[in-house]
Parts: C-alpha cells; sequence; structure tokens
C-alpha cells in the first residue's frame, strides 16, 4: 500500500496554529547542531542557554554563527555577548542533554542557568566566558559580527573560535573530529534530542574519480 502524502500549500502552513506552525517548520529543518552557549556579564553573573542555530561560516579564520531571535523580550545571551564580546560554545552529550534543555526556560536575569539546572561553570586561563565543565568539546568564542535579518528580524552572530578543547582519540589523522565517538547528540524541533552514529565518510569528489570510502 502506497505511503499517504500530505502537501501543504504557503496558505496552509501560514493558517495552522501559531505554536504548531512553530514546531512543524523547526523539524523540517532537518537535524542540528545544538550547543549550550556559556556567557557572562561584565558584572560577573554567568549565564547558560541552549541553541540548535549553529552553522559553520569558514574555517580560514575559523568562524562559526548562530541565529537570535528578535530581541523583543529579554535575550541575556545576546546582550552578554554584546557587552563583553566572549561566549562559549559547549556539544551536547547523553549524561546532560535534560539539564541542557532545562536552560531554555525563562530564569530571570539574577539566576545563574549553571546553578539552576546543575551544571558547572569552567574558565580556562585568559578567556573571560565560563565553559561547561561537563561537557566533552569546548569552543571558546570571540563575537566578530551581528547581522540583524530584515526577513523576520533575526540576528545572526559570528564568532571566531579562540580556543578548543576536545578529546585527542576523536581527532583522526587528517583532522577530521568524530563526533560519534565524542557522545555528541543532535536535536530537531524544538525539544527533540538524538543519539548520532556515523555511517561512512567518503573521499572528496571529483567528476572522473569513483568514491572511496574512508575507514
Amino acid at each position: 500500500m502506497a505511503e499517504k502524502i500530505k502537501n501543504y500549500s504557503l496558505e496552509e502552513i501560514l493558517s495552522m496554529d501559531k505554536r504548531f506552525r512553530a514546531s512543524f517548520i523547526n523539524s523540517l529543518g532537518g537535524f542540528k547542531s545544538v550547543v549550550l552557549i556559556g556567557t557572562q556579564s561584565k558584572e560577573g553573573l554567568t549565564n547558560l542557554a541552549v541553541f540548535n542555530s549553529i552553522v559553520h561560516i569558514g574555517s580560514t579564520p575559523p568562524l562559526i554563527g548562530f541565529i537570535v531571535r528578535p530581541d523583543s523580550v529579554e535575550r541575556h545571551t545576546l546582550d552578554n555577548i554584546l557587552s563583553t564580546k566572549y561566549y562559549t560554545l559547549n556539544h551536547l552529550h547523553q549524561a546532560i542533554v535534560e539539564q541542557a534543555h532545562q536552560t531554555s526556560a525563562r530564569y530571570d536575569r539574577s539566576i545563574s542557568e549553571f546553578d539552576a539546572v546543575g551544571l558547572t561553570p569552567a574558565y580556562k586561563t585568559g578567556f573571560f566566558a565560563p565553559f561547561v565543565k561537563e561537557a566533552k568539546i569546548q569552543l571558546g568564542m570571540e563575537l566578530k559580527e551581528k547581522i540583524e535579518l530584515e526577513i523576520n528580524g533575526t540576528i545572526l552572530i559570528i564568532g571566531e573560535i579562540k580556543q578548543a578543547s576536545l578529546p585527542s582519540k576523536v581527532i583522526q589523522n587528517d583532522g577530521f573530529v568524530n563526533l560519534a565517538a565524542a557522545g555528541t547528540i543532535a536535536s530537531s524541533g524544538l525539544d527533540s534530542y538524538h543519539l548520532t552514529e556515523q555511517l561512512k565518510r567518503f573521499s572528496y569528489a571529483k567528476p572522473d574519480s569513483p568514491l572511496n570510502e574512508i575507514k
């Protein structure tokens, strides 16, 4: 029996209930990188928030971006980044996924999510923002550009990797980082988290050469 397919027009999508539509469209984007972003205010108050809008921008210089929703309510992470220029990206793994998701709750600015969810801020020499001690892969970032997107009012934050900490065993000879071996998880939609498993790696694709699998 053929699988039943439902086609949606733009008009039908826009007529959906607001929360249903948000969940629907967020899921359609596919599996996404998800991290905990650690920041600290100039006054020394730490903040921690889960983000799944992470995107690779470039390797030279090493740049990573993420999207912040319209600044219509208090955005503690954004405020801290803009005022101090520094933040951290911390990969999630299975043991901390529940605590990570809880950071999406709207805590008062005076409350540190580190304390609220039971994760540990860790500081590295010469770096202002806190890392998540429990995270296996930790990146120290410096703000390089803020781009306001006119189409929907969201903000693209682009940062440069200033330092990276990760288990040496997950770094392969050619520089590839095996995230599955590190236990890094992915997300889909607004609230779903997924374990990862590497299927295959392939050689650089060329029109006149067959692909080789990289073991």
